[in-house]
């Protein structure tokens, strides 16, 4: 980081790169505090905290952190159960936690959680937040539970059309997804704002030229804002409820913050990730942040890959992005409450769309249906009970799964000569059958000589065709035309 400051091009680069972050961040770090229910200020300070504090430790070179889309279902829970004052509290265990499980090298760890296990969390928290922000889009509040949320939508829809009180607002968030979709359509230079500061400052600058009766963010001042948790806080912290909640913090922050940085690692040629020092990193910042009574913090991907596309070099970009939220909270605090709540609500519709991984459901349904099964178990338990619960289930599943794979696997061990060991494993799935291709065109049984490819890439000659096929393997006899074609594997 340091060495940017003596080289006035990686200076200069690293500049730009942490106002285009900054540019991303501060509607993110406005609209998750307050979908959150709680002050605008607690998510900018988090936003401060994540780039000055974490961004100048060791760990990743280009992850940016703050507050997330993937944390406001829970933060808005712990609010609702336990009070803004436990917030705090809760976030500096939190901190503690993540800050001994970097200690006890448990950055690894983290990454052996099954991959479908986050996928089927981030789609359980996508689900909620974008039916929960529908309601905030029609300036009216969301029920508690999520089945409440999605039962409740066409009586929404149906308010929205006969209510003009709640079709204005709708419209204005409806009008700041449609920018936020549209956006990357349009050519490279009008690209160079971030969509979601265009579609906001659209969408602010519509309300306030228009003169539309719309609800506003509320500010109340960055020293107001800041409420350290109290005494009585932090002996509430022996309850149960509050210890899963405090384990759910620590479980989701650290996955995703260590999940997000192997996918920005994927992202550039520069240094790698050190996971243990990232997890402490994240660690101090999120027991700062509880210090502070504000929102809990983890490495967000939208802004990490806004840092990377922009051309950043060192860490000096993650510092200043933070250094440029704290400039604008101090000298344009009333600059926030003139953003309407329903674009802030259509920003977090869209990224709780982006949170569901529609792209992945086909290729697990066609290799791997008992990862979409442990999925798809996940996201319904979160909507339907809770994220604590919703993710235990889903580690329990995949563990089981996992259990009964191994299971099925045959090692067998050989000595040979020279004092050497042989070692191969064989791993034995349930076999099913499917008629021949030929077979199934024509009423006749396919007599043509076949080839078998199995599982383990051996040919074998299996005399005539027959009218099935192993699962593994499909018959290589070519269509009615007796045209030989390449066998296509069912794994």
């Amino acid at each position: 980081m340091f060495s940017a400051l003596k080289n006035p091009a990686l200076l200069r680069q690293d500049a730009l790169a942490s106002l285009v972050v900054f540019l991303v961040a501060l509607p993110l770090c406005v609209g998750v505090a307050v979908a959150s229910g709680v002050p605008a200020e607690l998510g900018l300070i988090t936003g401060i905290v994540g780039g000055l504090v974490v961004g100048a430790m060791p760990g990743s070179t280009f992850q940016v952190s703050g507050p997330a889309a993937g944390l406001t279902v829970l933060v808005f829970e712990a609010v609702r159960e336990f009070g803004l004052g436990m917030l705090g509290a809760i976030v500096l265990v939190t901190g503690l936690l993540q800050l001994l499980l970097g200690a006890l090298k448990f950055g690894r760890w983290f990454r052996a959680i099954s991959v479908s296990v986050v996928h089927g969390m981030l789609a359980g928290i996508g689900l909620v937040l974008i039916f929960g922000q529908l309601y905030t889009m029609a300036g009216v509040k969301q029920p508690r539970s999520g089945i409440e949320k999605i039962v409740g939508v066409p009586g929404l829809i149906a308010d929205v059309a006969t209510d003009g009180a709640a079709l204005t607002p709708f419209l204005v968030g409806a009008g700041t997804i449609a920018v936020l979709v549209l956006w990357k359509r349009l050519p490279a230079k009008a690209r160079l704002v971030p969509a979601p500061l265009a579609a906001v400052a659209l969408a602010t600058a519509v309300t306030a030229l228009a003169g539309l009766d719309v609800a506003n963010v509320e500010v109340r001042g960055l020293a107001d804002a800041v409420q350290p948790p109290g005494l009585n806080d932090l002996t509430s912290l022996a309850s149960v409820a509050v210890l899963g909640t405090v384990v759910a913090f620590t479980l989701i922050a650290s996955a995703e913050t260590l999940f997000s940085a192997a996918a920005v690692d994927r992202m550039h040629d520069g240094p790698r990730t050190h996971y243990d020092k990232e997890l402490l990193a994240q660690g101090v910042g999120n027991a700062l942040c509880g210090a502070l009574g504000a929102l809990p913090m983890t490495a967000v991907i939208v802004r990490s890959s806004a840092n990377v596309q922009a051309g950043a070099k060192t860490p000096l970009s993650r510092v200043l992005h933070g250094a440029w939220l704290l400039v604008f909270v101090v000298l344009l605090p009333a600059a926030i409450g003139v953003i309407p709540l329903a674009a802030l609500a259509g920003v977090l519709v869209h990224a709780g769309c982006k949170l569901v991984p529609v792209k992945e459901i086909g290729p697990l349904w066609r290799e791997h249906r008992g990862e979409l099964v442990i999925l798809a178990a996940t996201a319904v338990a979160i909507v339907t009970t809770s994220m604590f619960e919703g993710v235990v289930l889903g580690i329990l599943l995949a563990v089981v799964k996992t259990a009964w794979e191994t299971s099925k696997v045959q090692v067998d061990v050989r000595e040979l000569t020279g004092g050497h060991l042989a070692v191969s494993y064989t791993h034995h799935k349930r076999q099913r059958w499917r008629r021949c291709r030929r077979t199934a065109r024509s009423s006749s049984t396919c007599r043509r000589s076949a080839t078998w490819t199995t599982r383990a890439g051996r040919r074998s000659r299996a005399g005539r065709c027959g009218t099935t096929a192993r699962a593994w393997s499909r018959c290589w006899c070519g269509s009615r035309r007796g045209r030989r074609r390449r066998p296509s594997y069912g794994w």
